[in-house]
């Protein structure tokens, strides 16, 4: 329905009204009319700004839809990290000696549940151990701390439908009875089901 059109035909219905209720009145003797012209005059003024205030031009609308898929996405604060054995790590007496690194930091955001990560070396053999733990992550719980290996081992639990971020701590233990050498790992981290 044309709203538009309705409200002009009301109007001019209106108009035709006052004009013969005032062709009527005017020519009337005005004897005791006064007070009742007044009212209706009013009545009508009232009825008038009704309909011009309550008119609807036509409305429309829109059909919005959002929808959110699966989100798993993870970064690392930086991409290089070099841990140094040297004099000022070792204790006399022991054969372990270990250096560690908290530089670096590992962030999240995740829309599913029951989500965790975990965290590998790319090298096989290599000559010294690497560890490495989650330090205070503001969502989940940090597994306890692991030797790397090629195999995937639990770094994050418990961090389903959230975003945070944690300290990635890395530990180099070379003992004494292996001698100098140097290991270049890559290390990855993944988001899997828990």
């Amino acid at each position: 329905m044309n709203h538009g059109k309705t409200g002009l035909l009301e109007s001019q219905r209106l108009l035709g009204y006052i004009h013969r209720f005032l062709r009527h009145h005017f020519y009337r003797p005005i004897t005791g009319l006064h007070k009742v012209l007044t009212f209706e005059l009013l009545t009508l003024t009232v009825v008038l700004g009704g309909v011009a205030k309550g008119q609807t031009y036509g409305t429309d609308f829109h059909r919005v839809t959002v929808q959110v898929s699966q989100v798993t996405v993870i970064q690392v604060s930086s991409g290089t990290v070099s841990l140094s054995i040297s004099g000022a790590n070792a204790v006399a007496g022991q054969n372990a000696m270990t250096v560690t690194d908290l530089s670096t930091s590992f962030l999240w955001g995740i829309n599913v549940s029951q989500r965790k990560v975990t965290a590998r070396t790319n090298l096989a053999a290599p000559l010294f151990s690497l560890k490495v733990l989650a330090v205070n992550p503001t969502q989940g719980t940090a597994a306890p701390e692991v030797t790397l290996s090629t195999t995937a081992q639990d770094f994050l639990i418990n961090i389903g439908k959230s975003s945070g971020t944690t300290q990635v701590q890395y530990t180099g233990v070379a003992l004494a009875s292996q001698g100098t050498g140097s290991d270049a790992h890559t290390v990855t981290f993944t988001v899997t089901v828990q």
